[in-house]
């Protein structure tokens, strides 16, 4: 039973070799772990959160860091921004990799589940001729076994005949 998970990635093993444009080292592990924390309401909450909190110091008149316009907040944003998006492009790029690659291995197994089933169609036909073809033997020997019978019963009565004389009546 234990070869039966490997049995089932015969056909995914072959695209293991293939390696992400951007690597599948740590970096690009953790830029794409990253890049998918972008998307998440845990995100945006937090990014929220820490917006207001930012304002509401600055025009509170509790620090003077950044002063309305909110220049500094600005530029954090256009970083964020210019990280955010390559990040989410190499999450997309690595992701579609591997959807190619799991899609190239799906479709060798349908292949090779559609040749199996004509193959086994195949096999099947061929022993349902084998078979027509034994009762045809059967059938024929059958015959002769009735065919052998019957002369018998006639030789047998014929030699009783000849053999046994008949009583007087």
């Amino acid at each position: 039973m234990s070869s039966l998970p490997d049995h089932h990635r015969r056909f995914h093993r072959v695209h293991d070799h293939l390696a992400s444009i951007y690597g599948d080292g740590w970096f690009g592990a953790k830029a794409e772990a990253f890049a998918r924390y972008f998307g998440t309401p845990l995100f945006l909450v937090a990014q929220t959160g820490v917006v207001l909190v930012w304002v509401a110091i600055n025009v509170a008149g509790l620090t003077a860091f950044d002063p309305y316009p909110f220049i500094l907040l600005n530029l954090a944003f256009s970083l964020q921004a210019a990280y955010a998006a390559p990040m989410i492009l190499l999450a997309q790029t690595r992701q579609a990799d591997r959807d190619k690659a799991h899609a190239d291995a799906d479709a060798q197994h349908r292949e090779d589940l559609a040749t199996a089933v004509a193959r086994r169609q195949e096999d099947a036909a061929a022993e349902a001729a084998r078979m027509l073809e034994l009762v045809r033997q059967n059938t024929t020997l059958t015959e002769a076994v009735k065919a052998l019978s019957e002369r018998i019963a006639d030789l047998t009565v014929e030699v009783h005949r000849r053999t046994c004389p008949t009583p007087p009546a």
